[in-house]
Parts: C-alpha cells; sequence; structure tokens
C-alpha cells in the first residue's frame, strides 16, 4: 500500500486531530467513553506506520484546554486512561525507538498529579530513543502556547535581556512549548470536521491541512495512505505563485 506514495515527498512531521470517538461510540449504542478506548489501537497503529515510512515526527491532539468543558465523567475517564495508556505502552514504544514528549499546561492543578508523573516518567525513559519523536499534545491550547511564550518575551525585557526593537518570529519560536519540534507539513483531521480548534496554530502556518471523514477509531494505514496521496498532489507555495505560473501576473 505504501507503494502508491512518492519516497521524495513524504512528510517529516504530522499532526492528527483525533476526532469522531463519539460520534463512534454513538453509532453503536456505547457511551462516548467507549469511542475513546476504541481509539487507542489507530493511535498506535499510525505510530508504526510512520515508523515504517521514516516519518521523524508525529504530533496527536490527546486533550486541549477545551475539553474541561466535557462532563466530570468523561473528563475523569480521560484522565485515567492516558495514565493507563502510558503504562500499558511504555515497553513497546520504546522497543521502536519511540521518544515520547508532552506538551501543554503540565502545571494545571485540574490534571492529576499521577497524570504529570506518568508523563515526566514516559520522557525521561525515552529520551535517547531517535527513530521517531512523538508528542502527545494534552492539555493542549495553540493560543495559550502563544501567550505563554508572549509573556517569556515581556519577562526578558522586563529584565533587559531582551531588546524589543529585536522580537521576531524568531523569538516566539524559540519559546514555545518544544522550540526543537520542527513545523508539521500536514495536519490531519478526522471526523469530516474542517477546522484547527486550537491545534499547533503558531507551528500550522503553512501546513496543509486534509480533512478526512473517517472517524478516529476506524483510521488504519488506507486511511493515512489517502491523507499522504492528497497532501503529494498538492503544489506548496509558501506564499509564491504556483508551478509554471511565473510571469502571469
Amino acid at each position: 500500500m505504501f507503494d502508491e506514495l512518492d519516497p521524495a515527498r513524504i512528510p517529516r512531521h504530522i499532526g492528527i486531530i483525533m476526532d469522531g470517538n463519539g460520534r463512534w461510540a454513538k453509532a453503536r449504542g456505547f457511551e462516548r467513553t467507549v469511542g475513546h478506548a476504541a481509539g487507542e489501537q489507530s493511535i498506535f497503529d499510525t505510530i508504526d506506520d510512520c515508523l515504517e515510512l521514516g516519518i521523524e515526527w508525529l504530533t496527536v491532539y490527546a486533550f486541549s484546554t477545551e475539553n474541561w468543558n466535557r462532563s466530570s465523567d468523561e473528563v475523569d475517564f480521560l484522565m485515567a486512561f492516558n495514565e493507563s495508556l502510558l503504562v500499558r505502552h511504555r515497553d513497546s514504544v520504546a522497543e521502536k525507538g519511540v521518544r515520547l514528549h508532552f506538551v501543554g499546561l503540565a502545571d494545571d492543578p485540574r490534571v492529576p498529579e499521577r497524570v504529570t508523573e506518568r508523563m515526566a516518567e514516559s520522557e525521561r525513559l525515552s529520551a535517547d530513543n531517535t527513530n521517531i519523536h512523538v508528542v502527545f499534545a494534552f492539555n493542549y491550547g495553540g493560543r495559550a502556547e502563544i501567550a505563554d511564550a508572549a509573556r517569556s518575551i515581556a519577562e526578558d525585557v522586563a529584565a533587559g535581556a531582551l531588546d524589543p526593537a529585536k522580537v521576531d518570529s524568531t523569538s516566539i519560536s524559540n519559546r514555545l512549548y518544544l522550540p526543537g519540534m520542527p513545523d508539521p507539513e500536514l495536519i490531519i483531521r478526522t471526523s469530516g470536521e474542517q477546522r484547527l480548534s486550537n491545534f499547533l496554530l503558531w507551528q500550522s502556518a503553512y501546513s496543509e491541512l486534509v480533512f478526512t471523514p473517517v472517524l478516529w477509531p476506524d483510521f488504519d494505514r488506507s486511511a493515512l495512505v489517502d491523507c499522504l496521496l492528497e497532501y503529494q498532489r498538492r503544489d506548496r507555495r509558501f506564499g509564491g505563485v504556483a508551478s509554471g505560473e511565473e510571469g502571469s501576473g
């Protein structure tokens, strides 16, 4: 199936908004939490596929700052689920050379301490792995990330460590949650919704966006290939003109 893809145009970094768990469950007469559990396998199958394709970075939207508005039962489930997921898959991802990162508001008192401890432990244990970087955006919001970067700049300016006249886009990029992370060339959102929902707002300035109707628990290798083929059909111009349009006005 991967032979349909141009190996020279595989993105270095893919971001995925994993959407549709609740609708998947509802369509089957289950509680929303069943959909979240069903989507677990899709996460790790996608990691395996990215490893096989040589993709260097994968960022998945695990829990947004807006998700606190969901029912307390669902939020409690997601907290426990993410903790359990880290425990159950820690050894298997380590064996595959996966380096784990977590970005978001980790010091939020609403996040149980046991969850933040599991995240820190997973980062520490996988720190020497080099085959792929997998980033879990947990309690994450793109606006909060940019605001935190701006706050850091303001503090440096106030302390006399930074000349305000020299503040530029690099000043912000260097103060994001994971400064070494390259911008994603491709962002995929499942379930048919067509918006970013506060995901990687700064980093996605020139990302290609692909929206698939596939619900996250049903996202498989075939769905990933379809998204990558759509990405490869596009002419990435970064504000320039399309190929063959030079001089057309």
